[in-house]
């Protein structure tokens, strides 16, 4: 079976969502899908073919959510070595053109944000940096050019 790796907080996010999916939407939605019926004539009721949708949905999530939950492997930033770069660790790089500097966290897909500085260890940046140590040149085919970057440093 396959491991999608997640870091602690993104493993507790992951459950909070599963949690609140479980206990409000899904009897919220339930309830939604009684009151249609009792509207009578199913067939040009919008607001069951609506509510039954969005159960199909949370269904969805919710089976997708118990998936990556039961085989998740989770793994503590705390505990990486800050020699090479891993799922988990958190870099400072240098854009080489503009001198910019920018942190991120390499992160599951779940979990990535840019706007946190949490990017997805899949991301085309995030293959790139895997394997690299302090120093390297990092380039990426980015859809407006090409991006170099140095690493400056593993946090």
């Amino acid at each position: 079976m396959e491991q999608i790796p997640i870091t602690r907080q993104g493993y507790e996010n992951l459950k909070k969502e599963l949690q609140k999916l479980k206990t409000i939407e899904r009897p919220s939605t339930i309830k939604a899908i009684e009151e249609a019926r009792a509207h009578g004539d199913l067939s040009e009721n919008a607001e069951y073919h609506a509510a039954k949708e969005r159960q199909g949905f949370l269904e969805g999530r919710i089976n997708d959510l118990e998936y990556k939950l039961g085989v998740a492997d989770v793994i503590d930033p705390d505990t990486l070595n800050k020699d090479i770069v891993v799922f988990g660790c958190t870099v400072l790089l240098e854009n080489i053109d503009t001198g910019d500097e920018v942190t991120y966290q390499l992160v599951g897909p779940d979990e990535s944000d840019i706007k946190e500085g949490r990017i997805s260890v899949g991301s085309p940046l995030g293959q790139a940096m895997i394997g690299k140590i302090v120093g390297d040149e990092i380039t990426i085919n980015a859809p407006a050019g090409k991006r170099m970057y140095e690493l400056i440093e593993i946090l």
